[in-house]
């Protein structure tokens, strides 16, 4: 797939209120994944209690939602959320994306978290309702800021050279 011809229409960026819904489906899809990986990661270490072995039960969860983003869009360019509201990331040209650049955007895609984690971490913050609504806000800047770039695209998009682009214009 990766030697895939450029599509010959237009390379358009779908709304914000479109990559958002993705973004929560793929967060709904994503509770079954973890939830069925967590199982499968407790039963072969044994683990009995959650805070034992918490920061391995982490690195694997995040290796597994690396392996389930990698996958999809290399082999398509669409997980399941993206495909339900026809999405499909290409590369700069417009063309399939390759595996080290999909795991160059899977890393980078952190960033829509990590400032507002941040804050979390070094405010001190320990109630679930404020590290949430520090979370949500977070998110909503970050997605918001992509009204700032010329394409309407994402920071993360940005620097590994790769675009969302409306699936029904192919």
């Amino acid at each position: 797939m990766s030697g895939a011809a450029a599509p010959t229409g237009e390379l358009r960026a779908p709304g914000l209120r479109r990559r958002l819904a993705a973004f929560v489906y793929e967060g709904v899809l994503l509770f079954g994944v973890l939830m069925i990986s967590g199982y499968l990661f407790s039963s072969l270490t044994q683990q009995r209690h959650a805070l034992i072995g918490r920061h391995g039960l982490q690195a694997f969860l995040f290796v597994v939602l690396g392996v389930y983003f990698v996958w999809f869009w290399t082999h398509g360019g669409q997980t399941v959320a993206m495909k339900a509201w026809h999405l499909r990331l290409v590369d700069a040209e417009g063309l399939a994306v390759s595996q080290r650049r999909a795991l160059v955007r899977y890393l980078l895609s952190w960033l829509w978290f990590l400032p507002a984690l941040a804050l979390v971490y070094a405010s001190g913050l320990r109630s679930v309702g404020t590290i949430f609504g520090v979370l949500l806000v977070g998110v909503l800047a970050y997605a918001l800021a992509s009204r700032l770039h010329p394409s309407r695209q994402f920071l993360h998009d940005t620097l590994c050279g790769t675009r969302l682009i409306d699936a029904r214009a192919d």
